[in-house]
């Protein structure tokens, strides 16, 4: 008799546990906490970033942890495409913006900050594409935000390594992307 409720326990149970986790992530994307992290994980004893620009070597920044990363750049580049998607960059997914979407109150500042290991951008664009460096875009055409073929568009505002960036939106949907490595877009709706 009472195996016939175990099926129903286990049932009431992934559901709360689904409810709460759905909450979370409805927490953390709509919160008060308008902060986005723009992350990577470049290896800092990987000798082949330095005609890249290197990655630090493991120096904290202020209000920064200690940088360690652990991704090679051959690790990198073979997550660059897929072979199920000939010609879609994919990247890799340690490259990032933490959370990629982000729904912020009228009047509120974005705070955009590197906690990565390379410069990123976090670039206004009206439509996602691809960045300056033609490597990373596959057949991706560049957002025009961005520039191409290797030159950045002037408009183009770096983040360096434990740098922060603090953007004042008008309310609506407003789409970014990093013009260097372009798989890593977020959206911020300024409510």
């Amino acid at each position: 008799m009472r195996l016939k409720w175990v099926p129903l326990l286990g049932l009431i149970l992934a559901l709360a546990v689904w409810t709460s986790t759905t909450t979370a992530l409805r927490a953390q994307v709509s919160s008060s906490d308008a902060n986005v992290s723009i992350m990577d994980n470049c290896s800092e004893t990987d000798a082949n970033y330095a005609p890249f620009g290197g990655c630090p070597e493991g120096a904290p920044f202020p209000g920064f942890r200690s940088y360690t990363g652990d991704v090679s750049v051959a690790e990198f580049f073979a997550l660059l495409v897929s072979p199920l998607a000939p010609g879609d960059v994919i990247g890799h997914p340690s490259w990032r913006n933490e959370p990629s979407y982000l729904s912020v109150g009228a009047g509120r500042s974005v705070r955009v900050t590197n906690r990565g290991g390379r410069v990123h951008t976090f670039t206004k664009v009206e439509h996602f594409g691809g960045g300056f460096i033609p490597p990373l875009n596959e057949q991706m055409m560049p957002a025009p935000e961005c520039g191409a073929n290797f030159v950045p568009d002037p408009g183009v505002v770096f983040v360096g390594i434990g740098q922060t960036q603090t953007l004042s939106l008008e309310p609506g949907l407003h789409t970014f992307q990093c013009c260097i490595h372009p798989w890593m877009r977020g959206a911020v709706r300024i409510n």
